[in-house]
């Protein structure tokens, strides 16, 4: 497989490392699993490098970019306990969630040492996310009051805007 210009911008999963994301990923009962080539990357419903998630399972290679895996990462934790357990790589999911789970990939990435926000917003930029004010940093700082009250709600974080640990729940 080659790596394209994009894929070299943005960070990866073995940048960040994989003990510090598996770490990260723990309290969520959210088990990393690093698939090596040329075994398929279970799970990816956008394919190779995207991360994958069947179950509790998430699925990357040392190359996945990291906003791969924060993001299904958020999924996980973003839907509902009734989804969570039939999950099989469509995370699927409304706008409302959607918008939480960028919110989440963000709130995580400031949880990794030499990663943050500001890596996570360029990242983001970089792989093509589209926010309606440009960028994900103005969505994040400018536009995105509803998806912070969305996760205060769910329980996800706390009032100082800290991931609490915590599993949405309900179905």
């Amino acid at each position: 497989m080659t790596v394209s210009a994009t894929h070299q911008q943005v960070m990866s999963c073995a940048d960040a490392g994989l003990p510090v994301l598996q770490q990260l990923l723990a309290p969520y009962e959210l088990e990393v699993v690093l698939i090596e080539e040329p075994a398929p990357l279970p799970g990816s419903f956008w394919g190779d490098p995207e991360a994958g998630l069947i179950g509790w399972q998430l699925f990357i290679r040392s190359h996945t970019p990291l906003q791969s895996a924060l993001h299904e990462a958020s999924h996980y934790i973003c839907m509902d306990s009734l989804r969570r357990a039939r999950l099989h790589t469509d995370a699927g999911g409304g706008y409302d969630e959607e918008n939480a789970v960028c919110y989440l990939q963000i709130l995580l990435a400031d949880q990794l040492p030499g990663v943050g926000r500001q890596r996570m917003w360029q990242d983001m930029d970089r792989w093509g996310y589209t926010f309606r004010l440009g960028s994900a940093q103005c969505w994040f700082e400018q536009d995105a009051e509803d998806t912070c009250r969305w996760l205060l709600e769910q329980d996800l974080i706390d009032r100082h805007e800290h991931p609490t640990g915590r599993l949405r729940q309900g179905g």
